[in-house]
């Protein structure tokens, strides 16, 4: 995807525009003391990217993480946690609109949009990514049966 961008400046970059999108939302929100917010936002977006620059030039399993350059076991438990972290908002989203239209509020909408976000996004991985196509066994045309692993 980043393909341009070297692999140690991926995830500072990054960090760099979500902040600076971010301090960018409180400023045009307006006010005299937003500013002050905006500029401690920008702040720590800066400090976050630097701190993963820094991780991304060591040689251990944190560094090939914040250096975008992790192997199939990291890379797997990334997959693993991101479907984690998914499966908790969908929850918490489905709690927060159970709550809000228990208590008739007003303010249950937002759990419904996270929750269809939440839910079209699993069936876009689901249709996406699915199952691999199987392999046909090693022994296909041989004659011989397939040996399973009770058979052995």
């Amino acid at each position: 995807m980043m393909t341009f961008i070297r692999p140690r400046w991926r995830k500072p970059a990054g960090t760099v525009l979500a902040g600076a999108g971010f301090a960018a939302a409180w400023i045009i929100r307006g006010g005299p003391h937003w500013w002050l917010f905006a500029t401690l936002v920008a702040v720590a977006a800066l400090a976050r990217a630097f701190g993963f620059y820094v991780w991304a030039g060591q040689d251990d399993d944190l560094g090939a993480l914040a250096g975008s350059r992790a192997d199939e076991r990291q890379a797997e438990l990334s997959k693993r946690s991101w479907a984690l972290t998914g499966r908790v908002g969908m929850i918490a989203a489905f709690l927060g609109l159970t709550v809000a239209v228990a208590l008739k509020a007003g303010w249950w909408w937002p759990f419904r949009v996270m929750l269809a976000v939440t839910a079209i996004a699993y069936g876009l991985g689901l249709s996406t990514l699915g199952i691999a196509q199987e392999e046909p066994a090693d022994n296909t045309g041989t004659g011989q049966p397939a040996r399973t692993p009770a058979s052995s």
